[in-house]
C-alpha cells in the first residue's frame, strides 16, 4: 500500500518523465524518412550518372582520371545534399513552431512561447553533418558506378541508348524496393497511432465534461486550517455561484477526475487481514456535497452526500463502482464501515466511516487507465489536522456547471467566488473539455508527428517508383517500338510495364510487412485498445500503399503505350 515505502527520483526524471521514449520513437522515424528520401536521392543520381554515360566518357577520354570524375560527382552529390540540408533546416524551424502551437504543453521544459525548443548551434552542427554524410555515403555508390563505364562502348553507344535498361538496373530496383518497406513500417507506425488516438477519443470519461468550468482558490490561510473555515467557505461560494445567471450547479473538492488525486490505506472493519498491513488502498477525495450532480457521476447504489453531512453528523463516505467490485466481489458493501490512513501517522486517524452509497467509476489521471478504486468523504467531516494539511500543500478546485459556454461566464464566477472568501483569488480557470484534451495531448502529438513522416515517407515511396518506371520506360523506346511494330497491342506493352513495376512494390510490400511486426513492437507503451499486431493496420496499409504504387506506375505505364513505332526506331 501507499504506506509500505518512498521512492526518489531526480528533478531532471521529475520534469522530463516518460518524453525520452517518445523522442526515440520520433527520431526512428526521422532516420526511416531521412532514409527514403536518400534512398531516392541515390536514385535520381544513378540515373543521372547513366544519362551522362557519354559525358563522362569523352572526359576519361580527354584525360580525367576515375577518381577526378568521383570527386565531380561526388561534389554534385554534396551540392545537392547541403542545399536539400539548408531547405530542411528553414522548414523545421517553421515546423517546430506550428507543432508547440497545437502542443505546447507536451514537452517539458517548453514556455507558453516554446522559447525552451529552438534551433541552437548543436542543431546546425548536426544538420551539417547529416547533409555532409549523405551526400558522400549516398552519392559514394552512383560515383563509382558511373566511373566504371568501359570508354570504347560507352563512346560507341547512341544517346538514346545510353541508360541502362531496368532489367539490368538492378541498385535503382534494390533502392526502389527500400523505399517502399521503410513507408509501410512508417505508415503502418502512424495508423496504430491514429487508431489509439481515436480509441482514446471514445473513452466515457465516467461524467459530462460539457459546459464544466474549473479553477483553484488557495486556502493557505489561517482561518482554513481547521475543517469549520473551508466549509463555510465552500457552503457561501456554493451559494452565490448558483445565484449567478447561467450557472446551474457548483462544487468544490480537494481533487478532479482526468487530474489525479491522493491515495491511502484503508481498512473493512471486521474483514480479517491475514498478513497484510491493512485491506487495500484507493484513492481519497474531499468533495462537498453536490459533488457527484454537479460532474452528473451516476449514483449507482445508496445515497448521496448531502448539506446534512457536517462535522457533527455520523461519518460517511461514498465509493466508486471499481473499489465495490475489487474488494467487495459478493458481498454488500453497504453493509460495512471503512476506516482510512490505516498506519499514516496520528494526522489522519480518524473514526470509521459508514459506506452510504456507490458512484460510478471515473478515470484519474489518464483515459487510457482503467479507473482505480476511489473513496469520496465529505469536505466538512474532514479531521482538522488533514485540513491543516491539505491547505498547506494544495489548494481548493472549484467546479461550476454551466448553461452556456463556460468561458463567458469566467469573470462573475471569478467575482462570485472572491465576494465569498472575501478576497481569495482563483486561477487556472479551465474547462474540462480542455482538460481532457490535455490529458491525449501526448498521444495526439506522437500520432500527428508521424502521421506527418508516414505521409512523408509515402509519398518520397511514390515519387521514387515513378521515376524509375519513368526512366525505364524513356531507356526503353526503341524495345518498345520494336515490340509494337512487330504487333504488339498497347494493353500488352502497358500491362508489362505495370507487372514489372507492381513486382518491386510488392516485394517491398512484402519486406515492410516484416519489419513492421518487428519494429512496432517499440511502439507497444504508446498504444490503446489496439494491438501492435493490429489486423486493421497490417491489411489496410499494405493495400493502401500498394494503390499508391500502381498510381505512380500506370502514368508512365501509359506513356509507354503512346510511343510511336516510327520515331523509337529512327532514333539513335
Amino acid at each position: 500500500g501507499p504506506q509500505d515505502g518512498f521512492g526518489v527520483m531526480s528533478l531532471k526524471e521529475s520534469i522530463v518523465g516518460d518524453t525520452r521514449s517518445s523522442l526515440l520513437v520520433l527520431l526512428g522515424a526521422v532516420l526511416l524518412v531521412l532514409l527514403i528520401a536518400c534512398a531516392n536521392v541515390a536514385n535520381l543520381l544513378l540515373a543521372r550518372a547513366s544519362a551522362r554515360k557519354r559525358e563522362l566518357a569523352t572526359r576519361a577520354a580527354l584525360g580525367a582520371g576515375r577518381g577526378q570524375i568521383i570527386r565531380q560527382l561526388l561534389t554534385e552529390s554534396l551540392a545537392l545534399s547541403l542545399t536539400g540540408g539548408a531547405l530542411g533546416l528553414g522548414l523545421g524551424f517553421v515546423g517546430v513552431r506550428m507543432l508547440l502551437s497545437v502542443s505546447a504543453n507536451v514537452l517539458p521544459r517548453v514556455g507558453e512561447h516554446g522559447s525552451a525548443v529552438t534551433l541552437d548551434p548543436n542543431i546546425l552542427l548536426f544538420a551539417l553533418g547529416v547533409s555532409i554524410l549523405t551526400g558522400i555515403l549516398f552519392g559514394l555508390v552512383p560515383a563509382i558506378s558511373a566511373s566504371r563505364h568501359d570508354l570504347a562502348a560507352s563512346l560507341n553507344e547512341s544517346g538514346s541508348r545510353s541508360g541502362v535498361a531496368f532489367r539490368t538496373g538492378r541498385l535503382r530496383g534494390f533502392l526502389v524496393v527500400s523505399e517502399m518497406a521503410l513507408a509501410l513500417v512508417l505508415v503502418i507506425g502512424a495508423s496504430l497511432l491514429i487508431r489509439t488516438f481515436l480509441k482514446l477519443q471514445a473513452v466515457d470519461p465516467g461524467f459530462d465534461t460539457h459546459n464544466l468550468l474549473t479553477m483553484t482558490m488557495s486556502i493557505s490561510g489561517d482561518r482554513f486550517q481547521k475543517t469549520g473555515g473551508v466549509a463555510q467557505v465552500i457552503r457561501d461560494g456554493t451559494d452565490r455561484l448558483k445565484a449567478v445567471p447561467g450557472v446551474s450547479n457548483a462544487a468544490a473538492g480537494c481533487c478532479l477526475p482526468l487530474q489525479g488525486g491522493f491515495g491511502v490505506p484503508f481498512d473493512v472493519v471486521g474483514r480479517p487481514k491475514g498478513k497484510e498491513r491493512s485491506t487495500g488502498g484507493a484513492g481519497y477525495y474531499s468533495v462537498s456535497w453536490s459533488y457527484f450532480d454537479t460532474f452528473k457521476i451516476p449514483l449507482l447504489r445508496g445515497r448521496g452526500f448531502t448539506e446534512n453531512d457536517t462535522g457533527s453528523a455520523p461519518g460517511v463516505v461514498i465509493i466508486n463502482e471499481a473499489m465495490a467490485k475489487r474488494f467487495w466481489p459478493k458481498g454488500d458493501p453497504l453493509k460495512d464501515l471503512l476506516l482510512t490512513g490505516v498506519d499514516m501517522g496520528p494526522i489522519f486517524v480518524e473514526p470509521p466511516r459508514q459506506i452510504i452509497g456507490i458512484v460510478g467509476d471515473t478515470h484519474d489521471g489518464s483515459l487510457s487507465r482503467d479507473p482505480r478504486p476511489t473513496m469520496y468523504i465529505p469536505v466538512a467531516q474532514m479531521p482538522d489536522a488533514e485540513t491543516a494539511l491539505n491547505s498547506r500543500v494544495a489548494p481548493l478546485w472549484w467546479v461550476v456547471r454551466t448553461n452556456m459556454d463556460p468561458h463567458t461566464l469566467v469573470a462573475p464566477i471569478t467575482a462570485a467566488l472572491r465576494d465569498a472568501s472575501v478576497g481569495l483569488p482563483v486561477a487556472h480557470s479551465r474547462t474540462m473539455d480542455e482538460t481532457r484534451v490535455r490529458t491525449t495531448s501526448r498521444q495526439r502529438f506522437n500520432m500527428l508527428l508521424l502521421t506527418i513522416f508516414g505521409a512523408s515517407g509515402l509519398l518520397m515511396a511514390a515519387i521514387g517508383v515513378y521515376g524509375l518506371m519513368a526512366y525505364s520506360v524513356q531507356q526503353r523506346t526503341q524495345e518498345l517500338g520494336i515490340r509494337m511494330a512487330l504487333g504488339a497491342q498497347a494493353s500488352n506493352i502497358r500491362n508489362m510495364v505495370i507487372r514489372q513495376g507492381m513486382a518491386l512494390a510488392l516485394i517491398g510490400v512484402v519486406l515492410g510487412i516484416g519489419g513492421a511486426f518487428w519494429l512496432t513492437r517499440f511502439l507497444a507503451s504508446f498504444l490503446f485498445g489496439v494491438k501492435a499486431w493490429d489486423p486493421a493496420a497490417f491489411i489496410m496499409t499494405p493495400l493502401l500503399l500498394s494503390g499508391v504504387a500502381l498510381i505512380a506506375i500506370w502514368i508512365p505505364a501509359r506513356r509507354a503505350t503512346r510511343v510511336d513505332p516510327m520515331t523509337a526506331l529512327r532514333l539513335e
